[in-house]
């Protein structure tokens, strides 16, 4: 044992400062999300780790109680574009209750709109109009009016069936964060009761629910919304929604319900600090349904796409499905097509159905095993913390570098043995990310050759980058030069492509020297600006600039810094034409193209020449929106993967196009300026054309043109107005018919 504590002595400075990181890490868990110590990548780590064990232990089966009938592709292509008219729903609500013996229905969809498409309204106007005289038709047009009224058949078809509508909150974010369509249900907690038990919630500005007369003869409704985490991924859904003060049930919960007997909704409620009552859990029967500070249920996963049996509406409807495979299931009515929005990214699949997302957490509330993350977590988490450090801290030193080496792997894969069993076991989310960074981070201390590596990885970093990035990052990147390599691998990033207009015509009209000066005049502050804005210069091709965002250096604002750049490269030039003019040099244009996804980023090129450099479809997106710049008469085309990004922004939308060497359709966007920036009379202008692009796309050509000339006559400059105007020319003459879905194709580059 003297021999034991006197190793220790020799290691008392090592020993000392291993104990200040496992210090640091307790320190991180007890922090609040806005201190240092609150570190964001130990927060990214534990998502991913929740994926992991998510996708670990997640049972993989066919839950055989609850029917998904799918509006998908299939049913689309048969039945023509959503929404389809409300004839063609009443006949689905009647098959599914009337033939196939349902036991309920829920709707992730809404109704916020009545359904003209029967005609009746053309015939009440010939009513009052031309045929107000006319006794026959007059005669008639009561029967007509029972028979078309498909609203009212809708409503009627309704009546007196377990059915449970669905609705969505917008986010006080949104563009259509003041939409109020629809009826809303009665709340399941008041405004007041809200405030008397002073709750946290998410709130919404407004909401797209459905028409009254839909919702007064459903069962009940519920709000379909879903709340990703700050990497985009679907875990968690609002259990309860705020709106104006008052609280509503979600979709599944509502659901839920209606399947156990509509049971009260009981709360368990917990005083914090701040003088708010969280919600640990709700209470539905026997029901346990663990919810976060914000009322929110982490979403118990089955299994990847298809865990629920897939069922196409238009089967159904043709009789084509036998009676068992629907008689007394919970049937919930959604989409899987790719045009209709209602696709999420989840821990289990990038691209998964908002209505599977549903279901899932409605087997887990009906299975009572939700998982559950509540405040004494932390407390668990701090005890492991500390232990396992402890034993590292003495262990390591003491150990050669393979015993080290070993012990730290069997350590770690202890905590992750254990990790799992409380997760099965007791359906309790243990955090895992912390305890295994410290583990690592104390290893790495302790075989005290990190310095050299970090000392001898400095210079090569700089060496290998400094002629790409600015000093400013590559100073930074110095500071932690392990996390970077000239290695190939995959990001999310920004790309931009400008390229000088006329290029050609320009150059004929200068020297070889004039030539040189003013692109040396253009390039110099268009770099500097690019560098200004995090930016990589991946190179100079002539007169054009290629540069991207989010490599080396990780930028989580790629898609901003890069939409900052462009503007103010447009702003910069602009301010030195009069120099130019003043030389005897041309005006210069550029166009400025934007996109952003995921790319192939690192060194690339022969045994002969290498460059670090980006690769992929997403690249090649980008210079196609420079090169479309030009035939729309705009400076700058952002892709929607970077308008996303960038809700900051205003943009103006200019197209959904189909470029060159590319089958699927993208929306192509103008930046306008920062949404504090922008004009009351940009905003009208801009309020009018989405208004008449609506028009457009939904192929109601006079009402496009009427509006489109009316915007050219207060803008003639506008090239877009007459670009549109020609189209909608065309279409009246040469209409593209039902299937049309708005999109142009370009054949060139």
């Amino acid at each position: 044992m003297s021999r034991f504590f006197a190793a220790l002595r020799r290691h008392g400075l090592r020993v000392l400062l291993s104990f200040g990181i496992v210090l640091l890490f307790m320190f991180h868990v007890i922090a609040p999300p806005d201190s240092p110590l609150a570190w964001s990548f130990v927060k990214k780590l534990e998502l991913d780790l929740y994926d992991m064990r998510l996708n670990f232990t997640m049972p993989s089966t066919v839950d055989e109680r609850i029917v998904i009938v799918d509006i998908d592709e299939k049913s689309i292509s048969a039945l023509g574009r959503w929404p389809w008219n409300r004839q063609i729903m009443s006949n689905l609500v009647h098959k599914l209750f009337d033939d196939y013996h349902i036991d309920l229905l829920g709707m992730d969809i809404a109704f916020p709109e009545p359904d003209n498409s029967s005609g009746l309204t053309q015939l009440e106007q010939l009513a009052n109009g031309a045929l107000s005289d006319n006794e026959a038709f007059l005669a008639q047009l009561p029967t007509l009016k029972t028979q078309l009224s498909y609203d009212q058949q809708f409503a009627e078809m309704m009546k007196d069936r377990r059915i449970v509508l669905g609705f969505s909150f917008s986010t006080l974010e949104s563009r259509m964060k003041n939409v109020k369509a629809g009826l809303l249900p009665e709340p399941s907690l008041s405004a007041e009761e809200v405030e008397y038990l002073k709750l946290k919630y998410q709130t919404a500005g407004g909401y797209i629910a459905n028409l009254a007369t839909f919702q007064e003869q459903a069962f009940s409704a519920g709000h379909f919304n879903v709340t990703p985490d700050e990497d985009g991924v679907v875990r968690r859904v609002p259990m309860l929604h705020g709106y104006e003060g008052a609280l509503y049930e979600s979709l599944s919960l509502a659901i839920a319900r209606a399947v156990l007997g509509k049971p009260f909704l009981e709360f368990g409620l917990k005083t914090s600090g701040s003088g708010y009552r969280n919600l640990e859990f709700l209470k539905i029967g026997a029901r346990i349904i663990p919810v976060d500070q914000y009322i929110r249920a982490l979403v118990p996963y089955h299994g990847k796409q298809g865990s629920f049996r897939y069922i196409s509406a238009v089967d159904i409807l043709n009789n084509e499905i036998s009676l068992e495979q629907l008689k007394d299931k919970i049937v919930l009515l959604g989409t899987s097509a790719q045009g209709l929005s209602d696709l999420r990214t989840t821990p289990v699949a990038t691209v998964y159905p908002g209505v599977e997302v549903h279901a899932n957490l409605l087997a887990g509330i009906l299975d009572n095993n939700l998982m559950d993350h509540p405040a004494y977590i932390v407390g668990m988490e701090l005890v492991i913390l500390a232990v396992t450090g402890l034993i590292l801290v003495v262990l390591i030193p003491l150990l050669s570098p393979l015993l080290a080496t070993l012990s730290t792997l069997l350590l770690s894969a202890g905590v992750v043995w254990l990790n799992l069993e409380v997760w099965q076991q007791l359906f309790l989310v243990l955090p895992l990310a912390a305890t295994l960074i410290m583990i690592l981070t104390l290893f790495l201390f302790s075989m005290s050759y990190g310095y050299f590596v970090e000392s001898s990885s400095k210079r090569l970093l700089a060496h290998r980058f400094g002629q790409y990035v600015p000093p400013e990052l590559v100073e930074e990147m110095n500071k932690d030069p392990s996390s970077f390599n000239m290695n190939s691998e995959n990001r999310e990033m920004t790309v931009l492509f400008s390229d000088v207009r006329g290029f050609t015509t320009i150059s004929e009209g200068l020297n070889p020297k004039e030539l040189s000066e003013l692109m040396n005049e253009f390039l110099t502050p268009m770099t500097h600006i690019i560098h200004e804005q995090r930016g990589t210069i991946d190179k100079y091709m002539g007169d054009a600039i290629m540069a991207f965002w989010g490599a080396p250096l990780t930028d989580d604002k790629h898609a901003r810094h890069a939409l900052d750049a462009a503007m103010k490269m447009i702003q910069t030039l602009e301010n030195m034409q009069p120099r130019f003019k003043a030389r005897g040099w041309p005006e210069i244009k550029v166009g400025v193209g934007l996109n952003s996804g995921s790319m192939n980023v690192g060194n690339m090129g022969s045994e002969f020449r290498m460059a670090y450099t980006v690769m992929g479809d997403a690249v090649n997106l980008g210079s196609r929106l420079e090169g479309l710049t030009k035939q729309y008469g705009v400076q700058i085309i952002a892709s929607e993967t970077t308008v996303a990004a960038v809700p900051e922004y205003v943009f103006r939308e200019l197209d959904r196009v189909r470029v060159k060497g590319k089958e699927l359709p993208v929306a192509i966007y103008e930046p306008l300026g920062l949404r504090e920036q922008i004009s009351n009379e940009a905003v009208s202008e801009l309020v009018a054309y989405e208004s008449a692009l609506t028009q457009y796309r939904e192929q109601h050509w006079q009402l496009a043109r009427d509006a489109l000339e009316h915007l050219r006559e207060q803008v003639p400059e506008r090239l877009l107005y007459s670009i549109y105007l020609e189209r909608v020319e065309y279409f009246m003459h040469n209409p593209p018919g039902d299937d049309w879905d708005g999109v142009y194709t370009f054949t060139t580059k």
